[in-house]
C-alpha cells in the first residue's frame, strides 16, 4: 500500500491544479466580461458626447450667421433698424473728402461692396459697425443734424 501513496498524492495534486486553473480561467472570463461591458457603455457614452458636441457645433454655427444675429436682436433684445436720420454717411472709395453730404454713400454692414472691392486703406483703417450696433436699441434721436466732423469721428 505504501507504493500507492505517491500516485495518490500526485493525482491530488493534479486534480487541485486542475481545480485552481478553472477557478482562475472563471475569474479572468468574469473580469473581460465586466471591462467588455464597462468598453461598451464608454463607447455608447463617446457616441452620445459627439452626438451632443455636432448639434452644438451647428447650433454655434447658427448663431454666426447675420440672419440669426438679426433674429435675437428684434426679438429677444427688442431692436429695431435705426432711423434714416441716425445713419452717418461717409464718403466711398473712389469720392474725394470733399464730397457733398447728398453723393455720400450710407455706412454699409461690413464696409460696402465697392469700399471691399477696391482694397482702400480707409474701408481697412475704419472699422464696419457690426449688426449689433445697427440694430441698437433706439434712443430718441436728436432735433438737429450732427455736423460732418463730428459724425466721422463718431464710430
Amino acid at each position: 500500500m505504501s507504493h500507492h501513496r505517491p500516485f495518490l498524492t500526485l493525482w491530488t495534486l493534479a486534480v487541485a491544479a486542475s481545480v485552481l486553473a478553472f477557478v482562475v480561467h472563471l475569474a479572468m472570463r468574469g473580469r473581460t466580461m465586466a471591462l467588455a461591458y464597462e468598453l461598451g457603455q464608454k463607447r455608447a457614452e463617446q457616441a452620445r458626447l459627439r452626438e451632443i458636441k455636432r448639434v452644438l457645433e451647428l447650433e454655434v454655427a447658427s448663431y454666426q450667421t447675420p440672419q440669426r444675429v438679426e433674429i435675437v436682436a428684434r426679438t429677444t433684445l427688442r431692436m429695431e433698424p435705426p432711423a434714416p436720420e441716425r445713419i452717418i454717411n461717409r464718403p466711398g472709395p473712389a469720392e474725394p473728402r470733399a464730397a457733398s453730404g447728398a453723393d455720400r454713400a450710407p455706412v454699409a454692414l461690413r464696409g460696402g461692396a465697392g469700399a471691399r472691392a477696391a482694397g482702400s486703406s480707409a474701408a481697412a483703417a475704419a472699422p464696419a459697425p457690426t449688426a449689433t450696433e445697427l440694430l441698437a436699441p433706439r434712443i430718441t434721436p436728436p432735433k438737429t443734424a450732427l455736423p460732418a466732423a463730428s459724425a466721422e469721428a463718431t464710430p
